[in-house]
C-alpha cells in the first residue's frame, strides 16, 4: 500500500482554513470600518450639524473623493492587481524578480506623478468650480438680497479653502491604494483591511484635537481627512518591506516605456471612462442639493451613511460570499444548482431588507436621534434628515437585490450587462433629481435614488434573459411572490410597534437620548423581531427551514467528529 504523506494531505485543508480565516478577518474589518465611518459621521454631526459649515465640508470633500474613486480604487482593482499577479506567476528567479520590481517602481512613479499634477491643478482651479455648487442670488429686488450675496460669497470662500486643504488627500490615498494592491497581490489582506478603520479614527481624533485651534470645526475635520489619508499609506509601508518588494521612483522615460505600466494604463483608461458616468451621479446630486437649500447636502450624507451601514452588515457580505460559489457552479455548468443558489440569496436579502425597512420607517426619528443628535445636530437637523431617510430606506430592498443579482452576471464573466443596467440607473437618477429637487428638495433627491435603484433591478432581470442560463421568468415570479409575503408579514409585525411607540416614548421622555430614544428602539426591535420570527416559523418559511436543517447537520457532524 502506498504510504500517504501526511504533510501533503493536510495542505488543501490548511489552505482552505487559511482562506476562510482571511475572509473572516476581512469581513470583521469591513464591519469595523462601517462602524468607524458611522462614528466619523456622528462626529461631523456633533461639530457641524446640518448648517453652513457642514454643507461646505460635504461639497469640498466630494471633489478629491470622487477623483479617489476614479484613480485610486478603480486603477488598483482593475489594472494594477491583475498585472502584478501576472508578473508573480512567471516565477521567482532573479530575472522575473527584477522585471517585477521595475514594474512596481514604474507604476509608483506614474501614480505619484499623475496625482501630484492633478492635486496642483485642482488647487489652482478650485475657485473656477465653485459656480457649479454655489447658486448665485439672482433676484436683485429681494428684501434680503444683500444677505444672500454675502452668504454666497462666504460659501464660495469656505468651500474653496476646504477643497484646497483636502486635495492632497488624493495623492496620499492613491499611494495607499498602490500599497494595498501590492499586499493583496501577495495575499496579505489584514493591513489594507484595517486602514479604513485607521483613517476614520484619525479623522475623528483630528477633529476633536484641532477644532478648538482652527477657525471652524470644518477645517479641523479637513486637516484630519488629509492626515488620515497620509497615515493609511505610512501604516502599510512596513508590511510592504516584509514582502521583499521595494517602492522607488524612477525616470518618466523609464516609467512610460515599462510594458507592465503601459498595460496598466491601457486597462485604466476605459475603466475611468466607465466609472466617470457613475461618479458624475454623486457630483450632480450634491450640486443640486447644495443649490436646494442650507443643510440638504449634509443631511443627505447623514441619511445615506445609515443606509450604507445596514447594507454593509448583510448585503455586501452576502454578495461577496456567494460570488465564488456561483462562479464555480457556472464553470461546471451546473445551472440548476446555480439558479437555486441565486434564488436562495435573493430570498435572504428580501427576508432581511423588507422587515428592516418597515421597522426603520416606524422608528426613523429615534434612530436618527440616537445616532446623530448632539450639540450642533439639533431637532431641526433631525427633522431634515428624517424626511430623506424615509425615502432612502424605501429603496433598501432594491439596492440589496442589485448587490446579489450583479454577481450572477459576474460569475458568468459578463460585466457588460450589469454595467449597462447601472448606466441606465445613474441616468435615471440624474433625470429624476432634476425633476424632483425643486418641488421636494432633499426628499426628492432621496426618492430619485430609490426609484433609480428599482429601475436598475428591473433592467437586471430583463438582461438575465440574454444570458440563457437563468430561469428568469420563474425567478422573477418567485421573487415578487416572496416579497409580497414578507411585506405582509412585516406590516403585521409593525402594527403593534406603531401603537406601542408613542407610549414607550412618553414613558422614557425627559432623559438623555440613550434612554429616551435608545430604550424604545430596543424594546420595539425585540417585539418586531419576535413577531416576525414566529410568522416565519408558523408559515414554515423556506429560509428558516434551510437554516434549521443546516444547524442540525452541523451539530450532527460535530457530534461524529467528537466520537
Amino acid at each position: 500500500m502506498k504510504k500517504i504523506d501526511t504533510a501533503e494531505a493536510s495542505k488543501p485543508v490548511t489552505k482552505k482554513k487559511s482562506i476562510v480565516r482571511s475572509g473572516l478577518v476581512l469581513s470583521l474589518m469591513t464591519f469595523a470600518s462601517r462602524i468607524m465611518g458611522l462614528i466619523r459621521e456622528m462626529t461631523k454631526a456633533s461639530f457641524l450639524g446640518t448648517g453652513f459649515y457642514s454643507d461646505c465640508f460635504s461639497v469640498a470633500f466630494l471633489i478629491p473623493n470622487l477623483l479617489r474613486k476614479l484613480f485610486a480604487e478603480g486603477s488598483v482593482t482593475v489594472a494594477f492587481v491583475p498585472t502584478f499577479k501576472s508578473y508573480l506567476e512567471k516565477g521567482d528567479d532573479e530575472l522575473n524578480r527584477r522585471d517585477t520590481q521595475d514594474f512596481i517602481n514604474s507604476t509608483a512613479t506614474l501614480v505619484s506623478f499623475l496625482t501630484t499634477c492633478i492635486v496642483v491643478i485642482g488647487i489652482l482651479i478650485t475657485p473656477l468650480l465653485m459656480p457649479i455648487f454655489c447658486k448665485k442670488p439672482l433676484d436683485t429686488e429681494a428684501v434680503n438680497y444683500l444677505e444672500q450675496v454675502k452668504y454666497w460669497m462666504a460659501q464660495k470662500e469656505e468651500i474653496t479653502i476646504l477643497t484646497r486643504i483636502m486635495f492632497p488627500y488624493l495623492f496620499f490615498i492613491s499611494i495607499a491604494a498602490l500599497f494595498q494592491g501590492i499586499l493583496n497581490g501577495c495575499k496579505i489582506f489584514a493591513p489594507s483591511g484595517f486602514t479604513p478603520v485607521l483613517f476614520n479614527g484619525i479623522v475623528v481624533l483630528g477633529t476633536y484635537l484641532l477644532a478648538p485651534h482652527t477657525e471652524n470645526p470644518a477645517r479641523a475635520m479637513a486637516i484630519g481627512t488629509v492626515s488620515g489619508g497620509c497615515i493609511q499609506a505610512i501604516f502599510q509601508w512596513p508590511f510592504i518591506r516584509k514582502t521583499g518588494w521595494h517602492v522607488r521612483l524612477v525616470s518618466l522615460r523609464k516609467t512610460f516605456s515599462n510594458p507592465g505600466t503601459r498595460r496598466v494604463i491601457a486597462l485604466v483608461i476605459p475603466t475611468i471612462i466607465g466609472m466617470a458616468a457613475y461618479q458624475l451621479n454623486d457630483a450632480v446630486s450634491t450640486a443640486m442639493a447644495t443649490r436646494a437649500g442650507e443643510g440638504i447636502s449634509s443631511s443627505l450624507g447623514f441619511s445615506l451613511r445609515l443606509q450604507e451601514l445596514i447594507l454593509g452588515i448583510f448585503a455586501v457580505t452576502i454578495g461577496t460570499v456567494i460570488l465564488p460559489d456561483m462562479s464555480g457552479l457556472a464553470a461546471q455548468e451546473k445551472w440548476e444548482d446555480f439558479n437555486k443558489m441565486l434564488l436562495q440569496a435573493i430570498k435572504i436579502m428580501i427576508v432581511i431588507s423588507i422587515p428592516v425597512t418597515a421597522y426603520s420607517l416606524i422608528t426613523g426619528r429615534e434612530i436618527i436621534t440616537l445616532v446623530y443628535k448632539n450639540k450642533m445636530f439639533d431637532e431641526k437637523s433631525v427633522a431634515l434628515t428624517l424626511g430623506e431617510f424615509r425615502f432612502h430606506i424605501a429603496g433598501l430592498v432594491f439596492i440589496a437585490l442589485n448587490r446579489i443579482i450583479g454577481p450572477a452576471f459576474y460569475a458568468q464573466k459578463n460585466s457588460r450587462l450589469p454595467t449597462l443596467a447601472g448606466i441606465i440607473c445613474f441616468g435615471s437618477n440624474i433625470l429624476l433629481v432634476l425633476i424632483l429637487v425643486k418641488p421636494f428638495g432633499g426628499n426628492g433627491i432621496a426618492a430619485a435614488l430609490s426609484i433609480a435603484s428599482l429601475i436598475n433591478t428591473i433592467f437586471l432581470f430583463v438582461f438575465m434573459k440574454k444570458l440563457g442560463t437563468i430561469q428568469t421568468g420563474s425567478l422573477a415570479k418567485k421573487t415578487i411572490l416572496y416579497s409580497i409575503k414578507i411585506l405582509v408579514m412585516s406590516v403585521i409585525a409593525a402594527v403593534p410597534c406603531w401603537f406601542l411607540r408613542p407610549l414607550l416614548l412618553k414613558a422614557f421622555e425627559g432623559h438623555g437620548r440613550l434612554i429616551s430614544a435608545g430604550l424604545p428602539l430596543a424594546i420595539l426591535a425585540v417585539i418586531f423581531a419576535v413577531i416576525g420570527v414566529l410568522e416565519l416559523v408558523v408559515t414554515r418559511d423556506s429560509i428558516v427551514t434551510a437554516v434549521i436543517a443546516r444547524s442540525a447537520a452541523t451539530k450532527q457532524s460535530t457530534k461524529k467528529e467528537t466520537l
